[in-house]
């Protein structure tokens, strides 16, 4: 298995014949993210599209596809198991985390994320190609892992036994002192998660910041090294994130796929304000 992260040096030196280059760019106010893809891209990369490759049946927003609609899709961008994939976004270090998950949870163990993403690489002076996509299609075989997905019911027994349960939104969301962006849903938390925004992790330049200050915020926040956290925010993007730097030191976390989009659409479901 190969490091969660990788530079924008490293990745320029990268000679490898089976590398595959992903931008799995999105944006929360709707911004399309293929016509920016296209104005700018690392070279031979290809646009991973976090709306199409979800479960489109789900009325919550990009949810996780089943395994051969992954694996079909996935083929479909050139992209196969045994490949060096390498994915970024146009942020820093959001979104990317997000693909790097899931193809996590198909089975796929040789999938980095560009640490600083397309801001890094233009810093680094990398080239950029322009216009869409063409890939060869390839066989994308899955060997799905649901034990790192979690379900609302999933979450309600680890809140109910203790269990730690991490939500990576910002503060003020958190804490229900600023609405959600998403109309219908209430504002606040869930009863025993604790806040880790997930820019925390990070830089000010979008890199993840060093172990040894990961390891510190996740400290701070009462989890141990054995400890394996579900972690959620307002849609399962940025949730993967704190799960990114589980994995850079060695650890793994379980993605609540629904987060607050459903927890907080609920009528069944409990919601508390304040830090």
């Amino acid at each position: 298995m190969i490091p969660p992260l990788t530079s924008a040096a490293d990745l320029a030196a990268l000679t490898d014949g089976d590398l595959r280059i992903l931008d799995a760019s999105w944006h929360l106010d709707g911004t399309p993210a293929r016509p920016i893809f296209e104005q700018g891209h690392i070279p031979g990369a290809v646009f991973f599209d976090l709306e199409e490759i979800s479960d489109r049946s789900d009325p919550l927003p990009h949810m996780m596809p089943t395994a051969d609609q992954f694996g079909e899709q996935v083929g479909r961008l050139g992209v196969s198991e045994t490949d060096r994939i390498v994915v970024y976004d146009t942020h820093g270090l959001m979104t990317a985390a997000r693909a790097w998950w899931m193809f996590r949870a198909m089975g796929c163990d040789r999938v980095q994320v560009l640490d600083g993403g397309l801001p890094a690489w233009i810093r680094m002076g990398g080239a950029l190609e322009t216009g869409p996509a063409a890939p060869a299609p390839a066989e994308f075989k899955t060997d799905p892992r649901p034990e790192i997905i979690a379900d609302v019911e999933r979450v309600r027994a680890a809140l109910e036994s203790g269990a730690p349960v991490l939500d990576a939104r910002a503060a003020a969301r958190f804490a229900g002192s600023a609405p959600e962006p998403r109309p219908g849903l209430r504002a606040g938390h869930m009863p025993g998660a604790v806040n880790l925004p997930y820019g925390e992790l990070l830089t000010p330049d979008g890199l993840m910041r060093e172990p040894e200050a990961v390891e510190a915020a996740f400290a701070a926040r009462g989890l141990g090294p054995d400890d394996r956290p579900i972690t959620s925010c307002g849609s399962g993007v940025t949730a993967a994130v704190p799960l990114l730097a589980l994995a850079l030191l060695g650890r793994e976390g379980v993605l609540y796929d629904g987060s607050w989009a459903e927890w907080g659409g609920r009528d069944d479901t409990e919601v508390v304000t304040g830090p």
